[in-house]
């Protein structure tokens, strides 16, 4: 299907197949559990590549299953050569890759090269002596006037520097003490992250997602940690001795980036990456210049203009990343949808909303079936470091008990790490054992099974959104227009491309609102309402309501 739409591209130097993908992100620990032992396994994962074929993505992006002591749930890499006990074997690895490529699914390897675990054997070297080899992997600064060398703050709270009391010198650590910051001006770190990438290259991998790629040209001294000033030297000279040598995709962590500085990466003429993760609208419903955790509600009217932003000003410069979900967000149909009373309405919105703009799709796994937060009552219930290292620091500053919880609901990773949801059968199929994470108590009623068994499910209309992409190059290339003079709840946009013209509308809201265009349908192509028909002059849009339709010439 790829070839059809390539070959209808005008004036396109070369199509790349990322362009035309649809990424699955799956996490291994709570995706399919296959030994009992309570945690996700790449046993599990080869076992589900049949479900993945089924829904009809192009590649998966695997979190890290790396060998870690889990301080930061495999984000903290102490071998990038070896497999996590947990998760199984090298030669499970190996399967998984072999299996997934028989079935035209990618292996996208998460990355984590900003910093590694304090257990890895670098740092393990580091810490004996400041004449040791192994020293400069790492950034380590003298006190000033008895403490801290500066302000510097982790992002997990508290600050970024930890005393090692042997040799009276501090290192950096901008999330987890347990998670030191590599030295990228060091010319041996950088050889070694490159030889480490050409083992994974050599194995068949299909790209990378490289975790917080914009924190690695940091200037600890003067206060700079994204994008500094050799950012982009580094990148270059990894493509140069890495992946550009492959036809592989590569998709970095941005959280700082504008469209311009997104371009800097993801420009083809650039040689640095495929595409960036931005994440201008994920901070829509934060308070100004505060932490993710102080909430505000989501203006729609915002959401519209940033992601339509995003859409126009990267133009042929970069490419997009299209997400809602991932391993670090709330459940998107929890967070601006109603996972109650119009919860496959508001999923279906999303999906389609989001499925019909121009870029790259990104489905995180439980996603498809539209799996919903999963509220807490007590920190006790609670793994993910980030919020419990926030609820105790909160709790010091004299902020409500109940306060802090209910950001934790709102805002907390756990909330996308709760085990899929496979069946109705205890644990939701995911395992015999006792989860590591608790498991939603919905999980009776939203699953894999009962999507399957029901051909207007979630999944489905999934499915069918992928299909209409690999079919229609003007979902992949078409240029986006923003519908102004709707209700502000009411996103609207047309797709354009070679004289083609589609229509796509989303309420956004449990109320009904009124929309007209004057065009005139020709084909319903998508509709969560099931209509059959469809008259864009005069249409009142049901709660959560969404459709893509062609209009005449």
């Amino acid at each position: 299907m790829t070839e059809t739409v390539a070959n209808t591209i005008k004036n396109e130097k070369e199509v790349k197949w990322w362009q035309t993908a649809v990424i699955y992100q799956i996490y291994p620990r709570s995706f399919q559990d296959s030994d009992g032992d309570g945690i996700g396994d790449l046993r599990g994962i080869i076992n589900r590549i049949d479900y993945l074929k089924l829904l009809g993505i192009t590649a998966i992006w695997l979190s890290p299953v790396y060998k870690s002591p889990n301080d930061d749930n495999g984000y903290d890499i102490s071998d990038y050569q070896d497999i996590m006990d947990e998760f199984g074997t090298m030669a499970d690895m190996d399967e998984l890759l072999a299996k997934a490529n028989a079935a035209g699914i990618r292996i996208i390897m998460d990355l984590v090269v900003n910093h590694t675990s304090d257990e890895h054997k670098w740092f393990v070297e580091a810490k004996k002596g400041t004449d040791n080899e192994y020293r400069d992997y790492y950034i380590w600064r003298d006190p000033v006037n008895g403490d801290v060398p500066n302000g510097l703050g982790s992002i997990f709270s508290g600050s970024a520097w930890e005393m090692d009391e042997a040799s009276g010198q501090y290192f950096l650590h901008l999330f987890s003490k347990r998670q030191p910051d590599l030295n990228w001006e060091n010319p041996k770190v950088r050889q070694e992250v490159y030889d480490m990438m050409n083992f994974w290259l050599d194995k068949g991998v299909g790209g990378f997602r490289m975790d917080v790629i914009d924190l690695i040209g940091k200037i600890p001294d003067q206060g700079i940690t994204g994008n500094g000033p050799k950012l982009h030297e580094y990148l270059q000279e990894m493509n140069q001795q890495t992946f550009g040598k492959h036809d592989v995709m590569t998709v970095g962590e941005t959280w700082g980036a504008t469209p311009e500085i997104a371009k800097l990466y993801s420009d083809p003429a650039r040689n640095e990456m495929s595409m960036v993760f931005q994440f201008e609208h994920i901070g829509l419903d934060q308070q100004e210049g505060k932490d993710k955790w102080d909430l505000k509600p989501l203006s729609i009217a915002e959401l519209k203009n940033v992601l339509v932003k995003w859409q126009v000003s990267l133009g042929n410069e970069g490419w997009n990343s299209l997400f809602w979900n991932n391993h670090d967000l709330p459940r998107i149909v929890s967070r601006w949808g109603n996972d109650k009373q119009y919860h496959e309405q508001s999923a279906k919105m999303f999906a389609i909303l989001l499925h019909m703009m121009k870029g790259t799709p990104y489905i995180y796994q439980g996603e498809e079936i539209g799996m919903t937060n999963c509220p807490v009552s007590s920190i006790d219930e609670v793994e993910d470091i980030e919020a419990v290292n926030m609820y105790h620091d909160r709790l010091a500053k004299g902020y409500a008990v109940e306060d802090i919880i209910h950001s934790i609901n709102a805002k907390g990773r756990d909330n996308a790490r709760t085990p899929m949801q496979w069946d109705d059968s205890a644990n939701g199929g995911f395992t015999t054992g006792t989860p590591w994470l608790h498991v939603n108590k919905n999980h009776k009623t939203i699953n894999v099974q009962q999507n399957l068994d029901n051909p207007d499910s979630i999944f489905y209309t999934y499915q069918r959104l992928i299909q209409i992409r690999q079919e229609n190059p003007i979902v992949v290339w078409g240029e986006i227009e923003l519908i102004e003079n709707t209700h502000e709840d009411v996103f609207a946009y047309y797709r354009l491309y070679e004289g083609g013209k589609w229509l796509v509308a989303a309420n956004m809201s449990e109320q009904e609102h009124g929309f007209s265009v004057n065009e005139d349908v020709s084909e319903i192509i998508m509709s969560n309402y099931n209509r059959t028909e469809l008259d864009a002059k005069q249409l009142t849009l049901k709660p959560y309501e969404a459709f893509a339709v062609k209009v005449k010439a």
